[in-house]
């Protein structure tokens, strides 16, 4: 892989982790177990290749619209993957970022997130953002409060608000936006996903679910990526 032709920043909604089970009559609990082992080695592969981020969608505010034992489920997945990955992502070298409204989980897992992004914060490779309990609409909204907060305040002027300091109050503060969005198992839409964010991105859309995508799944979206010609609005 070329690194001088890589993406800055890809954004991965990781769908069909249920469908995969469904496909192959096992408890969807377990479809989740396997996307989660595929993240772990997409987030390895991306940090061996040099990409500085990668952001991916974990779990909506919509979400919480699942049954209570499919939610339940994940949310003791997303501990204890937490728990487990955070000290590999240390000795790799790997920063965890979480994306979203984390006061609204369980007080044991909002201290896993707070653990894992305290051990890895002084890494210098790819950093990995997970979007848990986010919605894009959701996350322009409470930027747009929190404008109007600091404007009340005399901290902002109306006046001074630019798509750059607007940037400063999301989730994503610090971090480009994704050149680069994969979709898996064929949907056509964003759901929600960091609307704001990929507004110039490139979509790529994959008909397999995300348990079944591979290193060379990724780097055959990478060598499209390439072949696009990226105009910015311009000629």
């Amino acid at each position: 892989m070329n690194k001088e032709n890589l993406p800055a920043h890809v954004a991965i909604i990781m769908d069909g982790n249920r469908r995969w089970a469904k496909s192959k009559k096992i408890p969807i609990k377990m479809g989740h177990s396997e996307g989660a082992k595929t993240i772990e080695k997409i987030v390895e592969y991306a940090n061996k290749i040099g990409l500085k981020y990668i952001t991916v969608y974990a779990f909506s505010t919509e979400n919480w619209k699942r049954s209570e034992e499919e939610v339940s489920s994940l949310m003791y997945l997303l501990k204890t993957y937490l728990d487990k990955y955070s000290k590999k992502a240390e000795t790799e070298n790997i920063i965890i970022k979480v994306l979203g409204d984390i006061t609204a989980l369980r007080d044991d897992l909002q201290k896993s997130i707070n653990d894992a992004i305290e051990r890895t914060k002084n890494n210098t490779g790819t950093t990995f953002a997970v979007a848990l309990n986010y919605g894009g609409r959701d996350e322009i909204l409470k930027a747009v409060k929190n404008i109007s907060k600091d404007v009340k305040k005399g901290i902002l002027d109306e006046n001074s608000i630019t798509e750059e300091n607007f940037n400063n109050y999301l989730y994503t503060s610090g971090m480009p936006d994704p050149d680069l969005l994969i979709r898996t198992s064929g949907e056509y839409r964003l759901s929600n996903f960091l609307p704001w964010q990929l507004v110039y991105s490139e979509f790529i859309f994959l008909e397999k679910n995300w348990p079944d995508f591979t290193t060379e799944d990724l780097d055959y979206c990478i060598e499209e990526y390439n072949k696009r010609n990226r105009k910015f609005g311009g000629k």
